[in-house]
C-alpha cells in the first residue's frame, strides 16, 4: 500500500518540476503570461495578474499530452 502511495507522489513531483520548468521557459521563450486575454491590472500599490489565456492554452496542451501517454 504505501509502495503505491510513494510510487504516484513521485509522479506527481515529476509532473510538478517538468511543469514548473515549462512555465519558467515559457514565460521567455513563447511570452506565456503576457497574451491577449490575460487580466492585469495595477494601480498604485496594487497589482492583479489573472492569467485567463495562459491557463486555457496550458490546459488544451497537457490534455493534449496526456491523451496521447494513455493510448
Amino acid at each position: 500500500m504505501w509502495e503505491s502511495y510513494g510510487k504516484m507522489f513521485l509522479f506527481i513531483g515529476v509532473i510538478m518540476l517538468v511543469l514548473g520548468g515549462i512555465m519558467l521557459a515559457g514565460g521567455r521563450l513563447f511570452g506565456l503570461g503576457r497574451l491577449p486575454g490575460d487580466i492585469f491590472i495595477q494601480r498604485g500599490n496594487f497589482s492583479f495578474y489573472f492569467p485567463v489565456m495562459t491557463g486555457i492554452i496550458l490546459s488544451i496542451l497537457l490534455t493534449i499530452i496526456l491523451n496521447i501517454i494513455r493510448r
